[in-house]
């Protein structure tokens, strides 16, 4: 069975296993509709949406992967994603807040895997918010995907509920369609958690822990293998302790963005909530 048959039947199982269908979109009234879910998930001013129909319909007119999750006949969820020159840039996704934990999120990218793949599309990139530790997890341990750049304050000052009073730091990934992970992932059986020791003879540190209370604790990151904390609910923490969410967002970017500007490499993230980094070895002179 050829790659494109079998990412789209893995596409069709994760989308029964979620209770959904993922579909593209085309008619102007499903654009319309698919702002509405966008504006129900991300909460922007009034008056100011997301993204404006109109600008989805040209996307999918022009050829972009614009698709829609329904269940039980309403629309869910929604993702976009535009032709980029490393191939398809996935720009939002979201679903609904009750349908989280659900494998929805899975269905979708699944879905835009397939996709992909039918139009000789290889690779899709993406950017989160690294502190929201469930995003990294079903990212890296449960797609696959790889870390490549770290971005400060990538999108600026946002307005919307879920964005507003934070700077807005980005992890950018890659996901190889056709690589063993992402095929691993696609089948059911997601690459091994990275291991937290260093390989034989190597060292493994802590760059950034939580101290007793709550604050971030950077430490040392010259090991081989370097463990770098993020906080445990970094949404909640935006409302109840908006200094201290502010001091964890400076904190990763002084140590995981500065191992990544050093060639350094991500190499998963763990189910406790830490990003495991390989350090590249410097050859000798």
């Amino acid at each position: 069975m050829n790659g494109t048959r079998a990412a789209a039947n893995a596409a069709d199982l994760a989308a029964r296993r979620a209770g959904v269908t993922v579909s593209e979109l085309h008619r102007p009234q499903e654009m319309h509709e698919a702002c509405r879910v966008l504006d129900r998930i991300w909460r922007p001013a009034l008056g100011s949406p997301l993204i404006p129909p109109e600008l989805l319909r040209v996307f999918a007119h022009s050829g972009s992967y614009v698709a829609g999750v329904h269940r039980e006949g309403r629309m869910v969820g929604f993702c976009l994603g535009f032709l980029a020159s490393a191939g398809l840039h996935s720009h939002i996704a979201g679903v609904d807040d009750g349908l989280r934990g659900r494998n929805v999120g899975f269905a979708v990218k699944q879905h835009q895997r397939a996709w992909a793949l039918a139009r000789g599309i290889t690779t899709i990139t993406w950017t989160f918010d690294p502190m929201i530790s469930r995003n990294a997890y079903f990212n890296l341990a449960k797609l696959g995907a790889e870390p490549s750049e770290y971005l400060p304050d990538f999108y600026g000052s946002m307005q919307d509920e879920v964005n507003a009073g934070t700077e807005t730091d980005r992890l950018m990934v890659r996901w190889e369609l056709t690589g063993p992970r992402a095929v691993a992932s696609a089948t059911g059986t997601p690459p091994p958690p990275p291991a937290t020791a260093g390989a034989a003879g190597g060292r493994t540190v802590v760059g950034l822990e939580a101290g007793p209370d709550g604050r971030p604790v950077v430490g040392d990151p010259g090991g081989d293998t370097v463990l770098v904390r993020v906080p445990a609910e970094a949404e909640e923490l935006r409302r109840t302790a908006p200094c201290l969410a502010r001091e964890w967002r400076r904190a990763l970017r002084e140590v995981l963005g500065g191992l990544m500007a050093q060639g350094h490499a991500v190499t998963g993230f763990t189910r406790d909530g830490r990003y495991v980094i390989e350090r590249r070895q410097e050859n000798p002179t």
